[in-house]
């Protein structure tokens, strides 16, 4: 596997380091629309690109959450963090919890907003058509758009998620990453960590529900939270920005490094 600088930016200049990592969907933009009301005084956030989006749109690579996590590792390395939380979408919450498996002693927290189980996630034979078509047909990215968050968003913010997703992603990586992020079964590698770790999930979000979270993350990790927006689906920096900006930085500042002092 080779060495690679995932390309990011920094916001903040807090003492508690986090990277943000987003999902299937989108590249580090994902985070755009909570970025001005972040914590920066107490945080300093790295928003990464993974390989196959943005500008690692063109890397090689294997595009699985393993090879994601060593990319994490290697970053922060290069920006001189010992030990760091990670916040991660959907996809990108599934890397997060690789991370436990590759570099346990480096991680202070984790966050998962709509995050995939590191069981991988069970796909219905006519869903996995859906989800695999999706890399060369843009009707499907919107239709899984619009079914994770409930039906109830509006025609115009689909067809944006659409394009940014399509203009920020090579087709071939998508499509790789899904066999990463659904069908890779790790979690017999992390189970008993006892990294704190909070799973967000939105009540609008059929797919990564609270349910299907509370029967993986406290099962698996003894100091994890479970906690459900009640306004968001399978977006919440999109849908509920505010609200998932004060849970997520209530969590990662809960033992005291997030007002003042730095990871110990």
């Amino acid at each position: 596997m080779t060495s690679f600088a995932l390309p990011h930016e920094l916001h903040g200049d807090g003492a508690h380091k986090v990277f943000a990592v987003h999902g299937w969907f989108a590249d580090r933009s994902a985070y755009a629309p909570v970025l001005p009301d972040l914590d920066r005084t107490a945080f300093q956030y790295a928003l990464v690109d993974l390989r196959g989006y943005g500008e690692a749109r063109d890397a090689p690579g294997e595009y699985t959450t393993r090879e994601a996590a060593l990319d994490l590792v290697e970053l922060a390395g290069r920006l001189g963090w010992e030990r760091f939380s990670v916040v991660g979408h959907s996809m990108g919450g599934a890397v997060a919890q690789r991370l436990l498996a590759v570099a346990p002693h480096r991680i202070h927290r984790i966050v998962g907003v709509s995050p995939v189980p590191a069981s991988g996630l069970a796909l219905p034979p006519e869903q996995w058509e859906l989800f695999a078509d999706a890399a060369h047909r843009p009707e499907n990215r919107r239709a899984i758009i619009d079914i994770t968050t409930g039906g109830r968003r509006p025609a115009a913010w689909l067809d944006r998620m659409v394009a940014r997703s399509l203009a920020c992603s090579d087709p071939k990586a998508f499509r790789a990453w899904l066999d990463s992020w659904a069908r890779d079964d790790f979690h017999n590698r992390v189970e008993g960590a006892t990294v704190p770790a909070l799973a967000i999930a939105g009540a609008l979000d059929p797919a990564l529900s609270a349910d299907l979270l509370r029967q993986t993350w406290p099962a698996w990790y003894p100091r994890a939270e479970v906690r459900e927006l009640p306004c968001a689906g399978h977006y919440a920096m999109d849908e509920t920005p505010l609200e998932l900006i004060r849970v997520v930085e209530d969590f990662l500042r809960a033992d005291g490094t997030g007002s003042g002092g730095g990871p110990a």
